[in-house]
Parts: structure tokens; C-alpha cells; sequence
């Protein structure tokens, strides 16, 4: 408000005493009243400076540097870059465009910067990934490998993977080497679910806050939080998609439809429920493991077992095992969409 205030006053000041002078030459051109028209003016000057003098200086200003602020650095220096090479054309296009007859050799300068100016901002926007990793790769000829080390493209976290909480002891191991970002408006949906009345979600909220704490204390990977929002979209899935599209990031997450809509947009995703089902132990028919039987199957005389991974074993002739560790021989995989079931029968019973 201060800004806004005093913006006013010297719009203010300064459009009265313009709006004085041209009342005075207007009433010295039509023979009428200096002191009626300029009076008049005078007020009309001062009223307009005080009324639109922000709305043409202050608020454009903040407007723009809050859009810099958002813009990720890397978007940002492409864009200068792309600049600064757009005018370099257009100042050497000017002197050609001077030997033209008038009025095209006053107006095709102008034109030719703010064009190549605008098509430079644009070429080097739409390509800052590639343009970087050629950098990047220069200097890693210059400085040979053992002075270079790749770095890898941050990764967006979305809520519900951080509320499911393997990221912590995935990021652990080392397998996620980017920079893990969370976005401001993530954190406070964190927050929001951390305070709900209801038990269930005050419980997964707050493990997500827990998962987030640990990831900064553990995770070799480093993590940080973005002020960064989406102007015009209030869904925070929404949010992060266009984001990712802004840092030419992935998303990791765990959400299905979330996961849907940003490979229909082309952007990479990181689903952790389809890391796990890669990762699961792979059993043939004809092989034989150990697992303990812990349930009763639908079926007659079936006993249910469960891998560390989460795999669902179903045995034949298991249900008098129940309680017990039993040697087991696989007789049939079955991959669903829920995940991969084995069928299996006791050892026993193949001797």
C-alpha cells in the first residue's frame, strides 16, 4: 500500500500540472478563459494520476516480478538468453533494413527486434532442456569425466505418495538421485488432511508430515520445498501437472488417475506401486519356496500365504497347515491387476 500511495501522489502532482499546461494552450488556441480551462484541466489531471497512476506503474511492476519470482531459474536464464541472441539478429538485420526506401526504413527496424526479439524468448523457452544439456556436455569434454558428474532432473512429489510413505526407504537406497521438490501448495494439502476431524485422515496426514520430515533428515538425495502455485487451477492434481510441464520434471506418485492424466500430457511419470510390482520375486512353475500359511482359502482345503513383498500364495491341501511354515512347489502364476498370485501345493505331497 505504501508504494500504491505514494505512486499516487506523484501521478498525482505530475498529471495536474500537465493537465494545467495543456489547459492553458488550449485556451490560448481558442481565445477562451486560461484560468477556466486550466483550472479545469488541473483538476482533471490530478483526479486521473490519482485514481490510475497505480494501476499503470505499481501494480504492472509487481505483477511482473511476481511472475519472475515463480519462473524457474533455469526458464528464466533461456529466455534472457534467447533474448539477448533475438535482438543480436535484429540489430544486424537493421542496417539492410535502413537502405530501404521510407517509410520501411523507420518502421522494419522496430519490427525486426521486437520479432526476433519474441521468436529468441520462444526457441530457447521451448528447448531449455536440451540447451543445458548440451552446456553439460561440453563441460564434461572440457573437464574430462572425473571432473563431471550427470546431474539428474528433479523429481515433483504429489500427496498421495508421500502419505504412502515408501518413498523414505526408497530414496534411502540411493535410487533416486534428483532432487526430490514439493510443492507449496502439496505441503499444504499435507497439512490440511493433518488437521481433519476425521481420525483415519488425521492419521495419514500426519504420516505423510512424518514421511517428509524423515526424507530431509535420511534421504541422500536432497529435498526441498518450492513456493511455486498455478495461477487459474485450484485441484492440486491439476497444479502439480502443470508444474511438472513448467520444470520438464516427473512426477512420482502413486495415484492412478493422477498417473493417467500426466501420461496423456506427455509428462514422465514415477508410479511407486508399479515399482513394486516389477520388483517382486519372480516364481516358475516347477520351483519350490517356503512360506507360512495364515488363513483359510475360498476353496475347500485351501491355506493362504503371503511373501514379504506382498505376493498372495494359495495352497492346495493347506488348510491343516494353518499356523505353520510349509515347503511349498508352484504349480501356477497368475498376474492380475491387483497384483501376481502363485498357486502352489505342498511338497509333501510330490514324494
Amino acid at each position: 500500500m505504501r508504494m500504491d500511495f505514494i505512486s499516487r501522489i506523484i501521478g498525482m502532482i505530475l498529471l495536474a500540472i500537465g493537465g494545467l499546461l495543456l489547459g492553458v494552450r488550449l485556451a490560448e488556441l481558442g481565445n477562451a478563459s486560461a484560468y477556466l480551462y486550466g483550472s479545469s484541466f488541473f483538476i482533471v489531471g490530478a483526479l486521473a494520476g490519482l485514481v490510475l497512476t497505480p494501476y499503470l506503474t505499481v501494480r504492472p511492476l509487481r505483477s511482473i516480478i511476481q511472475a519472475l519470482r515463480r519462473m524457474p531459474v533455469q526458464q528464466l536464464l533461456a529466455g534472457t538468453l534467447g533474448l539477448i541472441v533475438g535482438l543480436i539478429i535484429a540489430a544486424l538485420m537493421a542496417f539492410p533494413f535502413s537502405l530501404l526506401p521510407p517509410p520501411f526504413s523507420q518502421i522494419l527496424p522496430f519490427l525486426g527486434a521486437v520479432l526476433f526479439g519474441y521468436l529468441g524468448v520462444v526457441a530457447m523457452a521451448s528447448r531449455q532442456q536440451e540447451l543445458f544439456n548440451l552446456f553439460r556436455s561440453h563441460r564434461a569434454t572440457v573437464q574430462g569425466d572425473e571432473g563431471y558428474r550427470p546431474t539428474a532432473p528433479p523429481v515433483l512429489l504429489d500427496t498421495s505418495v508421500i502419505i504412502d510413505g515408501r518413498i523414505a526407504d526408497i530414496s534411502r537406497t540411493g535410487f533416486i538421485s534428483g532432487e526430490m521438490l514439493v510443492p507449496a501448495f502439496v505441503l499444504s494439502e499435507l497439512q490440511h488432511i493433518a488437521d481433519s476431524s476425521d481420525v483415519l485422515r488425521r492419521n495419514r496426514g500426519r504420516r505423510g508430515l512424518d514421511t517428509l520430515r524423515r526424507l530431509r533428515e535420511d534421504s541422500p538425495a536432497p529435498v526441498r520445498i518450492i513456493d511455486m502455485d498455478v495461477e487459474g487451477v485450484r485441484d492440486v492434481d491439476g497444479k502439480l501437472v502443470l508444474l511438472a510441464k513448467q520444470l520438464h520434471a516427473p512426477i512420482l506418485t502413486n495415484d492412478y488417475n493422477l498417473n493417467r492424466v500426466a501420461e496423456l500430457q506427455g509428462i514422465p511419470v514415477l508410479n511407486i506401486n508399479e515399482l513394486a510390482n516389477a520388483v517382486k520375486a519372480v516364481f516358475l512353475p516347477g520351483e519350490t519356496f517356503s512360506v507360512q500359511i495364515i488363513q483359510e482359502g475360498k476353496e475347500i482345503d485351501q491355506g493362504v500365504g503371503y511373501l514379504d513383498d506382498g505376493t498372495m500364495v494359495v495352497v492346495e491341501n493347506g488348510r491343516t497347515r494353518i499356523g505353520s511354515q510349509c515347503d511349498v512347489l508352484v504349480t501356477k502364476v497368475l498376474q492380475t491387476a491387483a497384483g501376481r498370485m502363485i498357486f502352489a501345493r505342498p511338497v509333501e505331497e510330490e514324494k
